[in-house]
């Protein structure tokens, strides 16, 4: 899309054309931390066994095993990594809508 190569455009015009920021092109992701890499293995392996937990279950027992975390760290990793906790929702009562309802009609 964008040639730095182009001796007639400059990078900026051509960001200009394609209408993105120039801070988008030179943006540069920075690599996940080696800790961190070890810290979505463990999560990811206690996940499997117990996936109703949460951040905070998982910072708990992060915490045992001696690496000192704290929460949003935890749920930041696991958001990376697409994880959360299974649980009810709300609205788990509510019928189906293709349930046919008999009105009731009382007389009094």
């Amino acid at each position: 899309m964008i040639d730095p190569a182009d001796q007639n455009l400059s990078i900026s015009r051509q960001c200009q054309l394609l209408k993105i920021n120039r801070s988008t092109y030179y943006y540069k992701k920075n690599p996940i931390k080696p800790i961190d890499l070890k810290l979505m293995k463990l999560i990811d392996k206690q996940y499997l066994k117990t996936p109703t937990w949460g951040s905070r279950s998982m910072r708990n027992h992060l915490l045992r095993q001696g690496y000192k975390v704290n929460r949003k760290r935890i749920q930041r990793l696991m958001r990376l990594m697409g994880l959360e906790a299974i649980y009810p929702k709300r609205r788990t009562s509510c019928p189906h809508p293709a349930t046919r309802y008999i009105p009731i009609f009382l007389e009094i």
